[in-house]
């Protein structure tokens, strides 16, 4: 009998463990799905005239696609294009994101996605920046226009989150890229399951004071509150 209790007890925490196991994906559904829905800078309008922002979406997730030099702030000077193999020369855009180390420099196809990288994205890792500079943001799915100051707050929170080397200037990894336009630099903090390159993205935003989302995991929770993007693509 005594064996049986002791088994009785023994299947019992075990069935507790695989039902809390199960339990916390939906958990972590349902509280994205709230941080997605609950605004920060609530009250917030849209400027009519000022400095126009894009977000491009990969499906996974946000870039912030910034011009290259605005209201007096030149991103050239911190990041030199000769960090990069081949900008091009009509190059009048830079986009940011940021992420876990391993999932962003391990992975350039969603083919090369391992368990690993995978468990270093929900787990935690070391967080770097991606930086790209691009001809036009006419591959960003939302827009959104700042005012002069949003527009300031923006790029030095931008800034902040490059770590920088006893000279002040970010130090960039040794890695190609994705391609010759683009690189990676160490970021200040780590990436995780709860700190995701779309919540770093939110955070830029609602440094800035724009009304955002106050923890949106996944892409879909951040990109929904903007205006689609309207580029004006040449004929």
């Amino acid at each position: 009998m005594g064996r049986r209790r002791r088994k009785g007890k023994a299947g019992k925490w075990v069935g507790r463990l695989v039902t809390a196991l199960l339990a916390l994906p939906a958990l972590y559904l349902s509280a994205a799905l709230a941080g997605s829905l609950i605004p920060v800078n609530r009250g917030w309008t849209e400027a009519k005239r000022g400095t126009t922002i894009y977000i491009a979406d990969n499906g996974i997730h946000a870039d912030l696609i910034l011009p290259i030099a605005a209201q007096g702030l030149d991103w050239r000077p911190l990041i030199p294009t000769s960090d990069f193999a081949a900008v091009a020369p009509d190059a009048g855009w830079i986009a940011f994101g940021s992420g876990e180390k391993r999932v962003y420099l391990d992975t350039p196809t969603w083919w090369d996605i391992t368990p690993r990288t995978l468990w270093g994205a929900l787990a935690g890792g070391q967080r770097v920046m991606h930086v790209e500079y691009v001809p036009a943001p006419s591959y960003a799915v939302r827009q959104i226009t700042l005012r002069p100051e949003e527009y300031r707050r923006l790029w030095a929170a931008i800034r902040a989150d490059f770590a920088l080397d006893d000279r002040g200037r970010p130090q960039r990894i040794d890695h190609p890229g994705y391609g010759p336009s683009d690189a990676f630099y160490r970021a200040n903090g780590k990436a995780n399951a709860i700190r995701t390159c779309n919540v770093v993205a939110a955070r830029w935003l609602a440094i800035s004071g724009v009304e955002t989302s106050v923890w949106p995991p996944f892409v879909n929770g951040l990109v929904w509150r903007y205006r689609r993007e309207t580029w004006l693509r040449p004929l």
